[in-house]
């Protein structure tokens, strides 16, 4: 229990600490075509990028498959600008997009899943089982993504709802800001 609870906080903190923008601008942009009564929709879509990053993340301890850890910095920025400029490109098309952010959050789940790969690497021996520590690494994500997702629902519900934002500003605001700034995240981590 002591290595499920140690793990569980280690996801947790994956996604809620400081260094976690990464994660925290793939998140607002995955869920940024959604509103609060799409609940169910978005804790689908935030279990499909958990299991892609769960799937690298097992491949990756496993020593099944690795990839150079400054592509795998590189790559999981360029996820965020590519799901914003979908979100940017694809507003009016409401459906389509939601449907497609289902296979984004499990296809990037898989790049972002090879970022914390290293350092699990190392902190699972070999002879140590690895399901509990990956199940709890996996719950702590899950759990820190809903509370950030919460946050960007409340915000989401203040600007449209009482400052009555239209919902195509929301998702052009918060996309163009998670694409400009994950751009430059993608400058500063480019493998030369």
């Amino acid at each position: 229990m002591q290595d499920f609870l140690f793990y569980l906080k280690l996801g947790w903190e994956h996604i809620i600490s400081f260094d976690a923008l990464d994660h925290q601008l793939f998140v607002l942009a995955l869920v940024a075509v959604y509103s609060y009564k799409d609940w169910k929709k978005i804790l689908v879509l935030v279990t499909a990028f958990t299991i892609g990053h769960s799937i690298t993340l097992a491949l990756s301890v496993l020593d099944i498959f690795r990839i150079n850890s400054n592509w795998v910095e590189f790559l999981i920025p360029l996820t965020i600008v590519l799901t914003s400029a979908d979100n940017i490109l694809m507003k009016n098309h409401e459906k389509s997009l939601m449907k497609m952010n289902y296979y984004l959050a499990l296809i990037f789940g898989l790049i972002h899943g090879m970022g914390f790969a290293n350092t699990a690497r190392m902190m699972m021996a070999s002879e140590q089982k690895i399901a509990i520590p990956l199940l709890g690494f996996n719950v702590g994500l899950e759990l820190g993504q809903i509370v950030v997702i919460l946050l960007v629902m409340v915000v989401f519900y203040l600007l449209t709802k009482i400052l009555k934002l239209p919902k195509n500003y929301w998702i052009i605001g918060v996309s163009t800001i998670a694409l400009l700034w994950s751009l430059v995240i993608c400058f500063e981590r480019f493998p030369i």
